[in-house]
């Protein structure tokens, strides 16, 4: 994959109109109307100002998997107000006052315990806060997310929750040989996901997909893809909150 070097300014925004074709080429194979899938730039350890250089160029949804470089980004782009904040990450319970409210959407939330602390959050600041349940569709013991059996009782706890709305599910498939070899994956998530959805709730979200399998999870009803090196190029080695 071509990734334009280092990625400030003209690169980030060459790199993500590289992306947003390849999406939209991907859901044309598959019979979908390409404005249905959001690329989620992921700025992991990129410093605020390449965010700023992506917002720039078109992006609208950025995504953090820590809670403190959330929120230092956040302040350092207060005057960027189109802004969508996602947090893909596992969220302690201790870091949710920090995350409810400035992620428009949580990814990951893997548990009632978490679901409850961010409802008990959502309702001291009077709102209602967007998730996503997480799945460990590989059955890794060393990742996040509720197995497949145990989707359906996390969501009727998370649906008896006043100030929480489930929009969908997301995964992380094991780290596979090719990108093909997650099809099974994304498809599997997929049809729990339309096992578990309803008229009143059909989980419109689908996150699954990262840079190097975004392509077949959008054939395989992908909404939303977390794409970070692919569009800010390599990651800096330590973490950059401002």
């Amino acid at each position: 994959m071509d990734i334009a070097p280092g990625a400030p300014g003209r690169g980030i925004a060459e790199n993500l109109a590289r992306i947003q074709g390849r999406v939209a080429a991907a859901a044309t194979r598959a019979g979908r109307d390409p404005k249905a899938i959001a690329v989620i730039a992921v700025a992991k350890r990129h410093p605020a100002e390449a965010v700023r250089d992506a917002c720039a160029a078109g992006a609208i949804d950025i995504g953090e998997s820590y809670a403190q470089e959330l929120c230092a980004k956040a302040e350092a782009t207060v005057d960027v107000p189109a802004i969508r904040w996602h947090f893909i990450g596992h969220l302690q319970r201790n870091k949710v006052k920090s995350v409810v409210g400035r992620a428009s959407l949580i990814h990951a939330v893997d548990s009632d315990r978490l679901a409850r602390a961010i409802d008990d959050q959502a309702a001291a600041m009077g709102i209602v806060q967007a998730v996503l349940i997480a799945v460990n569709v590989g059955g890794e013991s060393q990742k996040s997310g509720v197995p497949p059996s145990a989707a359906a009782d996390l969501f009727g706890a998370c649906q008896a929750l006043p100030h929480i709305t489930v929009r969908g599910l997301m995964t992380m498939p094991p780290l596979a040989r090719t990108a093909a070899d997650n099809r099974a994956h994304f498809a599997a998530l997929r049809r729990l996901r339309d096992d578990l959805a309803s008229a009143e709730n059909p989980l419109a979200e689908l996150s699954m997909g990262t840079t190097d399998d975004f392509e077949i999870a959008v054939e395989e009803g992908a909404t939303l893809v977390r794409i970070g090196t692919a569009i800010f190029g390599p990651r800096p080695p330590v973490r950059v909150p401002t």
